[in-house]
Formats: structure tokens, sequence, C-alpha cells
């Protein structure tokens, strides 16, 4: 009869034999196998406490990321210390024992660890003073973004590149960091050069910054703008834009807006920026170059040659065919290209099909795409760059009433409704236009209105006889907009 008792016995005293001691205790490989898994698990339970103080339990009691941030990684660390002491001990090894070899071994490795012992107290330092918290935007030794974890020996920066920087924690500590977000403020000011042409009316261009200014929403007015005459360049006066901005973690963005801004003002005051050009005078005649002739007049290069012309349209252009946006200026037309975005399609690719949600309309910039209606096997149209499609069901919220694919590799120009929920918020008079617009389509609203009461999908509330008021309604409650001074369609 088979013993497994005797078969296992040189296995387990394998495993169970004494290694060696430290002080009274006996190691073994079952004793470290125990004490490194009991470790690991009492590291995991220290992180999964440090995760429910951050993201649960601190957040119940309104504190802010930073401060919660603080607090778990304390505790969780304070804690997690606790838990390997505790730990140890409990194995039968002597603590005291094991003091007596680490102060041994640190007297040999003390000088390599002395950046450790720097980064760990700075790491402390860090947690409980305060002035660096998850969150604040800093700017630190030729890098700026967010602070986004602060550990005992490191911290995380999220640049606004969207690369993570670790960096360690006594760098912080020994140089001078900007903290933006230090007492909640992200006020600063930005700096915007501006050359303008010699001749130009200063008055006219110190308004004409002023009014750019007020017109970005990132701009604070106290402390107020202020416009400011640098010096005379070679070719230009030089002023600067100073303005105050609430958030200076976004001062790219906000730069390039501004940035637009005068040169779209300044270009319809008729005030020319300049461009550096310098003459040269000789005063001998022999000097004179002929620089028509030959060898200098053999070199002229004819650039039409070189260039390739893209198919498709001008989205700007095929922006202004539409009658909702006909009347947009350039600034609001770069706000609406900017909203939208590109969507590719490859031949036969299929965009969206009939009964899918209408949460885009489009714009084929090149290429085709045909419209038609999958349960009849029947082309509606084909619609070729310059086109548009879906808006209305777009701004009705309705389902799409048929199927549209690529006939070949196209682009298309896509504005969501979140984007155009956005643009209706910051342009009011947009509302207006697309009334008017969709008055020419009176018919074919009143059909999707008698779909819509089919389908149960059409609110008491919004409902009217004239398609034209369902329809404002509609819109108002769809986007949230408030519209005062209509009147009623009769």
């Amino acid at each position: 009869m088979f013993d497994s008792q005797a078969w296992l016995t040189p296995f387990t005293q394998v495993f169970t034999r004494e290694l060696f001691r430290i002080g009274n205790t006996s190691v073994s490989i079952v004793s470290v196998v125990q004490l490194v898994v009991s470790l690991a698990v009492a590291l995991f339970l220290a992180r999964a406490l440090r995760n429910f103080l951050k993201y649960r339990l601190l957040v119940k009691f309104g504190i802010d990321e930073g401060n919660r941030a603080a607090i778990a990684t304390i505790v969780s660390y304070g804690l997690g210390t606790l838990s390997i002491l505790v730990i140890v001990q409990a194995s039968g090894l002597n603590l005291s024992s094991l003091a007596v070899i680490a102060g041994g071994l640190g007297v040999g490795i003390g000088f390599g660890l002395q950046s450790m012992a720097n980064n760990f107290i700075s790491g402390v330092t860090i947690l409980i003073e305060q002035k660096l918290k998850v969150g604040d935007f800093i700017e630190f030794d030729g890098l700026s973004g967010y602070i986004k974890e602060v550990f005992l020996q490191s911290t995380v920066l999220r640049t606004r590149e969207g690369a993570d920087v670790v960096v360690p924690n006594s760098e912080l500590i020994s140089n001078r960091v900007v903290n933006w977000s230090y007492d909640n403020c992200y006020v600063a000011r930005v700096h915007i050069p501006v050359g303008v042409a010699y001749g130009s009316d200063p008055v006219q261009v110190t308004e004409t910054l002023l009014t750019c200014a007020y017109m970005e929403p990132s701009v604070v007015f106290d402390p107020a703008p202020k416009v400011m005459l640098m010096g005379f360049g070679d070719s230009a006066l030089l002023f600067e834009l100073w303005v105050w901005v609430d958030r200076i973690d976004r001062e790219p963005f906000i730069v390039s807006s501004l940035n637009f801004l005068i040169e779209y003002h300044l270009r319809q005051q008729g005030i020319k920026i300049p461009f550096p050009q310098t003459e040269v005078w000789f005063n001998s005649p022999k000097a004179a170059i002929d620089w028509n002739s030959p060898p200098f007049g053999s070199f002229h290069l004819h650039h039409h040659h070189s260039v390739t012309h893209a198919t498709g349209v001008s989205l700007s252009h095929a922006l202004r065919q539409i009658p909702y946006f006909e009347n947009f200026n350039e600034l609001q037309l770069r706000q609406l290209i900017e909203q939208g975005c590109r969507k590719l399609l490859s031949s036969g690719e299929i965009l969206f099909h009939e009964g899918a949600p209408g949460d885009a309309f489009y714009i084929v910039i090149a290429g085709k795409v045909e419209v038609y209606v999958e349960r009849l096997d029947r082309r509606l149209t084909v619609l070729e760059a310059g086109s548009f499609f879906g808006e209305l069901a777009l701004m009705l919220g309705i389902p799409r009433t048929a199927s549209v694919r690529a006939l070949e590799p196209t682009i298309l120009f896509a504005l969501d409704r979140f984007h155009f929920e956005r643009l209706l918020h910051q342009h009011p008079e947009l509302y207006d236009s697309i009334v008017t617009g969709l008055e020419r389509h009176k018919a074919e609203l009143a059909q999707r209105q008698q779909e819509l009461r089919a389908l149960g999908l059409v609110d008491a509330s919004e409902d009217d006889k004239n398609p034209l008021n369902w329809v404002k309604k509609r819109l108002k409650n769809l986007f949230s907009l408030s519209v005062n001074g209509e009147d009623s369609i009769q």
C-alpha cells in the first residue's frame, strides 16, 4: 500500500529545515515564504486603504484633492509601517537583533542611502507642510504642469503636453518652485507683444488692443488690462498688451486666442503689422547689379509648377454656404472650425444607419457619400464636396431617417451635439439664424413632427400646431437655451 505520508516527509523536511538563525529565531524556507506573503498582503491593504481614503471616504467630507492625497498617503504609510513591524514581530524575529544587524550594515552603505533618506524626509515635509499639493500647477526647472501624485520618495508631475515626469522630492525642497495654485489662485499676468507700423495712431492701437482683451473670456477685469508702448523698433512701434488671466495653466490657449483677436481687429481697423525690410543703396553705378540679367535671372523659380491643388473645398467657404452660418465673421468661423473635427471614411464605409441617434451634422470636404434607405434598398441622393447633411437630426434630436456611406475615400467635417450646444451658448444670435433657415423646410418639419408624435417622442409642453413654433421650443429644451423677446409664428 502506498504511504503518502512517508513520500511527503523528505519534501516537508526540506522546506522546514533551518537555513540560519537570527538571534534565537530559526529561519526556514516556510517561514521566509510566510513572511513575504504577509508583507505583500500588508502592502496591498495599505495601498487599498490609501485609494479608499482618497477617492471615497474623504470626498464625503468635502476635503479638497490636495489635502485628501496628503492625508491618505500619511495614514496609509503609517499603518503600513505599523503592520510590517507587527508582522515581523509575530514571525518570531527579534527586532533588537535586526536593529543591531541594520546598524552594522548602515555603517557600510549609509553613504549610498543618503539620497534616499533625503528624498524620504523631503517627501514627509511636502506632505505635512502642504505647500505643494496634488492638483497644484507649478513651474520647476524649465517644466510646468500639475502635481499628479506625491509619494515619500518622489513626486509625479503631469505636463501640459501629457507626459508624466518623476521628480525626486529633495529637488522640490531644495530648489525654487513657482506654485501658481498656492491659496487656490491661478490669476497671473500674461504679456502679448504687438508691433504696428510707424504712422499708426497709438490711441487707436490702444483702444483696439483693449477691446480684444475684454473679448477673451479668460481675461479678468480686476486688475484691468493695460497697453504699454515699450519702445521704437527698427520697423515697428513696439506695444505690449498686459492682461491678467484666471487660469495661467491655460496660457498657451489664451495667448493664441488673443493673437487671433488682435490680428483680426487690427486688420479691420486698417492698422498694419509690419515686417522687417532692408534697403541697399549703391554709391557707385558700376556696383549696381541687374537682378534680372544672367546669371541671377536664370534662377527665377516658377512656384506654380510645384503646387499641388488639394481636391475638395475650403471648409470656411462651405460653412458660409450654409444658411445658419452665412453671417458669421472670421473669428466666429474659426471657433466653429476649431470645435468641429475631421472624420475620414474609406470607400464603402458606412457613416451611420437609419434609426441611429442624430448626434452630429456633417459637411463633405472631399469625396462623395451616398444617402440611401436600407429597408427599400433605394438611393436617395449623392452628396459631393461642399454638401452638408444631418443638421435636422442634430438640431431636433430625432433619429436618422436614412443611411449614409462613402462612395470613395471621403473627408467629412463633423460637429457633434456637445460642441453644437456650446456654440449656441457662445453665440445666441445663431438661434435666430437657425430658425430662419428652418423656415425653408416647413413641410419637412411638419412631417418630422408627425413621425415623432407617432413614436411618442414629442413632449406635450413643446408640441404646437405650427411646426416652426415647435422647433423653437424643442431647440430651447434640447440645448438649455434662454431666448428672450421671442414672438410665436402664426
